[in-house]
């Protein structure tokens, strides 16, 4: 609708993946060890790999959390995660994500990122079964792109459900490689991240903004009296960035 109504907008890079669950038991023993009589909260971890073209990383970490629905249109399954206030569910969760670039895209269309995430959420709803269960596949079963056909020892958290598939269809080779290149490394920071029955949920497409809509320096878009801020127009890739870029439009404005 932006668009249409000539604001003007560029492309940016954006970042998808999945979602990866593990025993939070597990994580906890590898961050902090078997031997401390310390009484310490459920463990996170940040993690990151770098190839020649592409980067992998966890984004928002939930110890002892869940993954959650979070699809805004029909036909279509995005995911998300989050703890309860104890952090004390079974499993912890984390994006598992691949940068996308701009130059991926053909064409001039500021929206091509936007169309590429709509059709990724539209076949994981596919590859779910067509009934808003989302595609699942063990991390062994991944690695070796056959589909997971049974579930091990680590019980996906998402409602309303999930079915096994092959999450290498979903995503093209260049995602795919450096999601399963970032899987391998990771388990040599964290023994047991690439355990075969930890859960691959897909997908997860929303980190930050495919667009940017573009400003001047009094944070103005080309349109009089518009003032594009925030996540979705492409200046945060947080809750906490975005409200502080809400913060600067609004201080801007006061002194204006």
């Amino acid at each position: 609708m932006l668009l249409n109504n000539n604001i003007s907008m560029v492309r940016k890079n954006f970042s998808v993946g999945v979602r990866i669950e593990h025993k939070q038991s597990m994580i906890n023993e590898s961050q902090y060890g078997n031997i401390t009589k310390l009484h310490l909260p459920p463990a996170e971890y940040k993690l990151a790999y770098h190839n020649d073209e592409r980067s992998c990383y966890t984004f928002c970490m939930c110890p002892g959390g869940e993954v959650i629905a979070s699809s805004s249109n029909q036909e279509a399954i995005v995911t998300n995660g989050m703890s309860e206030y104890m952090r004390d569910k079974e499993n912890a969760n984390a994006a598992l994500l691949v940068n996308v670039l701009t130059t991926d895209f053909t064409g001039t269309d500021p929206l091509a990122g936007v169309t590429f995430q709509e059709e990724l959420e539209h076949h994981a709803y596919i590859l779910g079964g067509s009934n808003n269960n989302a595609p699942v596949q063990r991390v062994e079963d991944y690695l070796n792109n056959q589909p997971s056909t049974k579930i091990g020892g680590i019980i996906p958290s998402y409602k309303p459900g999930y079915t096994l598939t092959n999450l290498n269809e979903l995503f093209p080779d260049y995602i795919n490689k450096t999601l399963k290149e970032g899987i391998i490394y990771f388990d040599k920071k964290i023994k047991g991240f690439a355990n075969s029955d930890a859960i691959l949920t897909g997908v997860e497409t929303r980190s930050s903004s495919p667009v940017t809509i573009t400003r001047d320096a009094n944070l103005e878009c080309n349109l009089e009296g518009i003032y594009p801020c925030g996540e979705g127009a492409g200046y945060a890739g947080g809750i906490t960035t975005a409200a502080i870029d809400g913060i600067k439009v609004l201080l801007l404005l006061l002194f204006l």
